[in-house]
């Protein structure tokens, strides 16, 4: 799977993605003739792992901030990305031999690909074995958690706001803990606006209707247009 990353997709594409795919983040420019000898190795490379590994290409020009965020001094350089951090990493153009043998470095182990087939199962059962074998697992916590939510049962709430307390917040994490307090209410229907709408005259003073506004706008999502909208009415009630 090779991706072109900019600025602005790097936290989905790169740093929330390898929270369970390792990445590998490709900074190059159309200058740069190392670059140029580099690229086609390590797509195909990356490539023969079928999915297990995730290559995001950068261009360094039009893309400053993920530049400077890397303290880069030269190009081509490569980094690996595992859980959100720096794992490893090579400057220069390297040879298919020692590409490879970077990429075989990030390959899960076999054990690792058990949990990742119990994630893939998806039922309660299977993710639950898979966070025995690897607590910290980011796509068994937020799977179960999602479940969880949607299950409503006496103590699912507290049990999975625990889970998402394991790892690192993302967009993702914040989606499901806000549907978790919201007892995993459907966002779709209209009814959801009366609600928020009733909920401003509150927010200022009062931190849970606070809260429930904020959580109803994840669950919403940045896709629906309101959520742009009372996010703005939010803003202002605040400020």
């Amino acid at each position: 799977m090779t991706i072109d990353v900019t600025d602005n997709t790097f936290q989905t594409e790169v740093l929330d993605r390898s929270q369970t795919t390792p990445v590998v983040v490709d900074l190059w420019a159309p200058w740069c003739g190392p670059c140029h000898q580099l690229g086609p190795i390590i797509e195909k490379v990356i490539d023969e792992t079928e999915g297990k590994i995730a290559l995001a290409k950068v261009n360094v020009d039009e893309n400053p901030q993920v530049s400077a965020a890397f303290r880069v001094q030269g190009i081509p350089a490569v980094f690996a990305i595992s859980g959100g951090k720096v794992v490893d990493g090579f400057i220069g153009a390297q040879g298919e031999p020692a590409v490879r043998e970077f990429v075989d470095r990030l390959l899960p182990s076999e054990a690792e690909e058990e949990v990742e087939k119990l994630v893939a199962a998806g039922d309660e059962d299977s993710l639950r074995q898979a966070l025995e074998r690897q607590p910290d697992h980011a796509g068994a916590i937020v799977a179960l958690a999602e479940l969880l939510a949607g299950r409503g049962n006496d103590g699912d709430t507290d049990e999975a706001l625990a889970l998402l307390e394991r790892i690192p917040e993302t967009p993702e994490t914040r989606r499901v803990a806000a549907l978790v307090r919201t007892g995993g209410d459907d966002a779709s229907g209209d009814e959801i606006t009366g609600e928020l709408d009733a909920l401003l005259d509150q927010v200022k003073d009062d931190a849970d209707a606070r809260q429930r506004y904020v959580d109803l706008l994840e669950v919403l999502g940045s896709d629906d247009p309101r959520t742009a909208d009372y996010r703005k009415r939010l803003t202002a009630r605040l400020f």
